[in-house]
This record gives C-alpha cells, sequence and structure tokens, in this order.
C-alpha cells in the first residue's frame, strides 16, 4: 500500500518539476545559451529539485525500493548536471 501512495505522489509532484525545468531549459536556448550548458543547467535544476521532493517524504517511504531508486537517479542527474557545466566552463565542450 505504501508503494502505491509513493507512487501517486509522484505522479502528482514530478509532473510540474518537469514542466518548470523544461521551461527554464526552453529559455536558455531561446536567449542563445550553448546547448551543452542548457543541458547542465536543466539537469542540475531537474536533479535537484527531485532529491527535494525526496527528502521531504524521506520519513514515511525511506524503506521501499521505488524511493531508494528514485533517490538514487534524482542524484545522480544532479551530480552529471554539475559535471557537465563544469566540463562546458572548462572549455571542453
Amino acid at each position: 500500500m505504501e508503494e502505491k501512495t509513493f507512487l501517486r505522489y509522484l505522479a502528482f509532484t514530478v509532473p510540474h518539476v518537469t514542466v518548470f525545468s523544461g521551461a527554464i531549459f526552453g529559455i536558455l536556448l531561446l536567449v542563445g545559451v550553448k546547448t551543452p550548458l542548457s543541458l547542465g543547467i536543466f539537469a542540475l535544476l531537474y536533479g535537484s529539485m527531485l532529491t527535494a521532493i525526496g527528502l521531504v517524504v524521506r520519513e514515511h517511504f525511506s524503506k521501499l525500493l521505488p524511493y531508494r531508486v528514485y533517490m538514487f537517479f534524482s542524484i545522480l542527474m544532479t551530480i552529471l548536471g554539475l559535471l557537465l557545466i563544469l566540463r562546458v566552463i572548462r572549455g571542453s565542450l
């Protein structure tokens, strides 16, 4: 039952974060920011917002496998976004 509750929670919260992060990504592209940098900012913003959502419900769902997988991918996306931004800033891309 808790897994269903967690998945329903995600179904009502993740789309809002996705739309917001996607809008920021689109605006960055429209104003002429390089695509790799825009992707890095998108991944960092999206991952950190998903991580924040996960931390809000940690007390209730931390024992569930779907929660742990969700947090792993959220943190991974945050780290990959940060690495992409750093790579672009250093001039590798």
